[in-house]
């Protein structure tokens, strides 16, 4: 098992130092492709690209802490290849490809299977996405892509080491998200930063309600302390919390059968020989079709990881998803002042979210509290 990066020890002065790798491709000779969008195509691409570079790439003992502010950069000009599926030219950038590949080793994540997620099929728009900036899940939806700022991308780069430390320490056993990889897609002179985390919600099992609960009362929701994120002088995270109600999957699910048996009989009479009904796809990783089909309520907790089973005997059946979202904002100079700002307009002891990280964890732990009691 791989110790954090930031952890001295005598044979770092000893083991090569790795250095960026920046590389040059004039003509891509294979297409691997089926993106409309240019960024998502540049995405598939780099993704199917940097995993298979990194398979013959042994894992390294233990991580540096170079690894932990490396990146591979690949340009492409694309000018007499598959230009009907790839822009022109287009950059990629790979963050600390081997920091995340030991996350997602300790997530229990092969990078066949995540390369498949990713670059099988284009990623799909999440329901829950509003506003200019990306949110998608992987086409098996086991994983979503979101689009981050620049800004975001430094606040995981200061947290990193010590996220990885704590995923070390607690055997990858986590509410706080599962961040698999980060990348820099350049297409057109305009960049965008991607992160790619597990999916906190089921790939198989409607979720019924969702709440996002966060740290602060004004024009918020509402608050549970790590003691990780108060160190990092983290705030502004929420507990997402996503709810599957057995019953009424049940009723759902019967529903479909008798449409489904409705169809069938319409088809019947129309046709001498009914077509042969196509296979299911492929799930997750292209192994779902190994497993048994499960009904309303079940879930494989090697996948979905989040899941909480209602106890025996409780008045309703539901399966809970709950983990904490949004912790990469760090009380830095421009949460000071929008602090001052908010607590000019609002009051001084108003409940907002831009307060520091204790009072914030504080207020936050309090709520969960009292909301689960």
């Amino acid at each position: 098992m791989s110790s954090p990066g930031a952890t001295a020890n005598p044979l770092n002065a000893l083991a090569p130092r790795r250095k960026t790798k920046k590389k040059h491709f004039v003509q891509q000779k294979v297409e691997v492709f089926r993106g409309c969008d240019p960024v998502l195509s540049v995405l598939m691409w780099g993704v199917n690209h940097s995993i298979n570079d990194l398979s013959h790439v042994p894992a390294p003992v233990m991580l540096l802490p170079d690894d932990f502010k490396a990146s591979t950069k690949i340009k492409v000009s694309n000018h007499l290849f598959n230009k009907e599926k790839l822009p022109g030219q287009f950059k990629f950038k790979d963050y600390c490809p081997q920091v995340f590949r030991n996350l997602r080793e300790h997530f229990g994540i092969e990078d066949q299977d995540y390369q498949v997620s990713l670059a099988r099929s284009p990623p799909l728009k999440y329901e829950e996405g509003q506003g200019t900036k990306l949110l998608l899940t992987s086409y098996d939806h086991t994983l979503v892509i979101k689009e981050i700022s620049s800004e975001e991308v430094e606040g995981m780069h200061n947290i990193l080491s010590e996220y990885h430390q704590h995923i070390v320490t607690c055997h990858g056993s986590t509410l706080l998200p599962q961040f698999l990889a980060m990348y820099r897609v350049s297409v057109e002179s305009e960049d965008t930063y991607l992160l790619v985390m597990r999916n906190m919600f089921s790939h198989r099992l409607h979720v019924h309600r969702k709440y996002d609960l966060k740290g602060s009362l004004v024009s918020r929701g509402a608050s549970f302390k790590e003691k990780f994120l108060v160190r990092m002088r983290i705030m502004e995270y929420s507990l997402l919390l996503g709810i599957h109600d057995v019953e009424r999957a049940e009723r759902e699910e019967e529903e479909e059968e008798m449409e489904s048996s409705y169809e069938e009989e319409e088809e019947d009479e129309n046709s001498l020989a009914p077509a042969p009904r196509p296979t299911s796809p492929e799930g997750i990783g292209g192994y779902m079709n190994s497993f048994k089909p499960m009904g309303p309520g079940e879930f494989d907790p090697y996948v979905d990881v989040y899941a909480i089973q209602s106890a025996v005997g409780a008045p309703q059946g539901e399966v809970y998803f709950m983990g904490l979202i949004d912790v990469l904002t760090q009380y830095d100079t421009k949460k000071k002042a929008a602090h001052a700002a908010k607590a000019v307009k609002h009051g001084a002891g108003a409940e907002i979210s831009t307060v520091h990280p204790e009072q914030y964890a504080k207020r936050f732990r309090e709520f969960t509290t009292k909301i689960f009691a």
